[in-house]
């Protein structure tokens, strides 16, 4: 059954992005869009291809992704940290609530400067505001999903002898490991987002800085390079843990 799927589940991914491409060269072809401001995607793919291999730019990715994966394994340990801790303790789960409440719909980037006053314009800022963001869905789905877990689940290993300690390990956090997951690829998504959205604001390097170079010389082609390329990381992060969640949930029935 699975071969069946594959193939449609393939097409529906990649149509949509044909289809994106195919409407961007329709619109510098008919002249709806200048191609000085927006150059054809063949323009760009291949400027693409050329920036790939030469080692400004792959510094320049290299320093994306150690902002991103530094944010993003902050937000993992202390989202699934604190959103388990809350769900097995009622004390903390009462001081953690009123705070999820107050900090998850305030704009983190409304905090960069302040980040940028404390921690400088170096890495620090900018992984702080990477885990700042990616923080809360994580520990919304960690909550979520340890405090659904079954109670029979945790009485009968209570019964079997299980310490306590153990139980947190062998029945909370295995039965709570698909919302954990489906929780860290939004905060992944999210992560690619802010690294990008605060190497535009202030960096000297990385994705984002390469952009705002780009513009402030009226470089088009070379704008929408960062642009595909952060774009590009997206899609084969997510694809690669979209691989870990199925390994991970390969004995649920919704894997």
């Amino acid at each position: 059954m699975t071969p069946r799927i594959l193939p449609s589940t393939v097409f529906l991914g990649v149509a949509p992005i044909v289809l994106v491409i195919a409407v961007w060269q329709g619109l510098v072809s008919f002249g709806f869009a200048p191609a000085v401001l927006l150059p054809p995607p063949g323009f760009v793919f291949g400027r693409l291809l050329q920036q790939l291999v030469t080692w400004t730019f792959q510094q320049e990715i290299v320093a994306t992704l150690i902002r991103l994966f530094a944010g993003f394994a902050i937000a993992v340990v202390l989202g699934v940290s604190i959103g388990i801790a809350a769900a097995a303790s009622p004390a903390i789960n009462a001081v953690v609530r009123p705070i999820v409440r107050v900090l998850a719909p305030l704009p983190k980037v409304a905090l960069y400067p302040a980040l940028l006053l404390l921690l400088g314009f170096g890495h620090g800022s900018k992984i702080t505001l990477v885990a700042a963001d990616a923080l809360f869905p994580i520990l919304l789905s960690t909550y979520y999903g340890a405090s659904t877990v079954e109670q029979k689940l945790i009485w009968s290993a209570m019964a079997a002898g299980t310490p306590r300690y153990q139980i947190l390990f062998k029945v909370v956090l295995p039965a709570a490991m698909p919302s954990i997951l489906t929780g860290c690829r939004i905060g992944l998504v999210i992560s690619c987002i802010v690294v990008f959205l605060a190497e535009m604001i202030t960096s000297t390097d990385g994705l984002g800085h390469a952009l705002v170079t780009a513009a402030r010389t009226f470089q088009a082609v070379d704008m929408f390079v960062p642009l595909i390329t952060i774009s590009l990381l997206g899609l084969i992060l997510n694809a690669l843990l979209g691989a870990v969640r199925s390994y991970l949930l390969r004995g649920f029935p919704e894997a």
